[in-house]
């Protein structure tokens, strides 16, 4: 049996600061953000919660699909990183953008043309159909926005300025929280629009996002700056390596996605008080699961950084290290979401009944964090920077519709069961995801170089 190599704390715990915090950080902010819409659309009442709630189930399948294309391509940005190599990692953004504007434009035309459509996939109710499509139909354009912004702060990200994006998370909080002031609510003079208020808010900040993220690399010349032709010339050995690599987390994060949409499909039918309890539930823990899925992506960079170099029996030892702390930082927050949702939950205008239902929610979620941590970890850290992303795949959509859907569907529809236990019912993935991450990880099958022999 191999020897681990001894990782030295001090330097370790300063790498994962340095790199961690501020994508927590950006992290935090992105979720506030939502959090605050929650509870400024939230105050106008239950039926455009749950409107713009199952609204954005569209974007956040999008958002899956950008973040696996990204993903995918961030093994080899991070390997990359590791010898220094600038230009690949200049062909395998602008590869990351054209695949993701690409899958984009598939969201946006029926989301612009055909908004009605796509939320009867999810909710038979008329009114909040007819709400929700105002949201759709107008914030439509992100689709786009993001296809550039996602690739280009992944990039920043794995080369280590993680600073960047957030200072620019800090400027679109700002905006996005001023401008639902002012058109939610009708101040300044403006006419009060509500949930279309909120989407036209959303764009508008999206818009800010793509301009200074665009300002930072082209114009003050970033380091992943370069000609346009260095970003676009695709070498056809790399290419194949990155769609072998990324076409399984693109499909992972995608039918994940999917798979939350459908429990949401689920949700949606019974009732607008339990899915609007489901929506701010899932609002407040994301707030808290947040920093310990940072370590995810700084797992992702420091282990492939040292698989990029070679060093696989120090990847190894440092992902086992990460993994340990993920599963602590897990726990408090899990502890931490129990003790405090009763407070946060009295900020939104709920019913007797949707307040008990958002506070078993709350209590299921925040018992189950540790152990959902440590799978979130493992599938985009270690596994996605060893480029085992094949398996990552199959264990996490293999749980999510052969056990999760099932259970949900049949705990709403044939059970009838309120909508805490579906929740807990839908807990069961991460307790069979526990158990196949586990075992891959002590396998080493992940610790593979990627890059050894490609070349600028």
């Amino acid at each position: 049996m191999e020897k681990l190599p001894v990782i030295n704390n001090k330097q370790f715990y300063k790498s994962v600061v340095s790199i961690a915090l501020p994508i927590a950080f950006q992290s935090l902010i992105a979720s506030t953000l939502n959090l605050v819409d929650t509870l400024m659309i939230g105050s106008l009442g239950e039926l455009e919660l749950a409107a713009v709630g199952l609204s954005t189930q569209l974007y956040f399948i999008h958002y899956m699909l950008l973040f696996g294309i990204t993903s995918g391509s961030s093994t080899f940005i991070s390997q990359f990183w590791g010898v220094k190599d600038m230009r690949n990692i200049r062909r395998v953004t602008g590869f990351a953008i054209v695949m993701s504007f690409s899958a984009s434009l598939l969201f946006f035309i029926p989301a612009f043309f055909f908004p009605e459509v796509i939320l009867g996939i999810f909710t038979d109710d008329p009114a909040i159909i007819n709400l929700g499509a105002q949201f759709v139909s107008t914030a439509s354009f992100t689709f786009l926005t993001l296809s550039i912004v996602v690739p280009l702060v992944s990039a920043l990200r794995t080369t280590e300025q993680t600073k960047i994006p957030l200072k620019i998370s800090v400027v679109v909080f700002c905006t996005n929280t001023f401008l639902n002031y002012v058109f939610i609510f009708g101040n300044f003079g403006m006419p009060a629009l509500g949930v279309k208020g909120a989407a036209i808010s959303t764009l508008t900040a999206r818009c800010i996002e793509l301009a200074l993220i665009l300002f930072v690399v082209i114009i003050r010349k970033n380091l992943i700056y370069g000609k346009l032709r260095e970003f676009f010339s695709f070498n056809l050995q790399l290419v194949k390596r990155i769609v072998r690599n990324a076409l399984p987390t693109t499909i992972n994060e995608v039918m994940w996605g999917s798979g939350m949409a459908a429990y949401n499909a689920a949700y949606g039918r019974m009732g607008v008080t339990e899915f609007a309890s489901i929506q701010a539930s899932n609002t407040i823990m994301t707030l808290f699961i947040l920093f310990a899925f940072s370590l995810g992506d700084a797992t992702l960079i420091l282990v492939g950084k040292r698989l990029g170099a070679g060093e696989l029996l120090y990847a190894y030892a440092k992902a086992k290290k990460l993994l340990k702390l993920s599963v602590i930082v897990g726990a408090i927050s899990g502890i931490i979401l129990i003790i405090l949702s009763p407070s946060i939950l009295q900020f939104f205008n709920f019913t007797p009944k949707g307040l008990y239902n958002a506070k078993n929610i709350l209590l299921v979620y925040g018992l189950f964090m540790s152990i959902k941590v440590f799978n979130g970890i493992n599938i985009t850290g270690p596994f996605r920077a060893g480029g085992d992303t094949k398996f990552a795949m199959l264990a996490e959509i293999g749980c999510v519709w052969l056990i999760g859907v099932p259970l949900v569907f049949l705990g709403t529809f044939y059970w009838s069961l309120p909508v805490y236990y579906v929740v807990l019912l839908a807990q069961t993935v991460e307790v069979v995801e526990f158990f196949l991450c586990f075992f891959r990880f002590k396998s080493k099958k992940w610790v593979n170089n990627m890059i050894h022999d490609i070349h600028s």
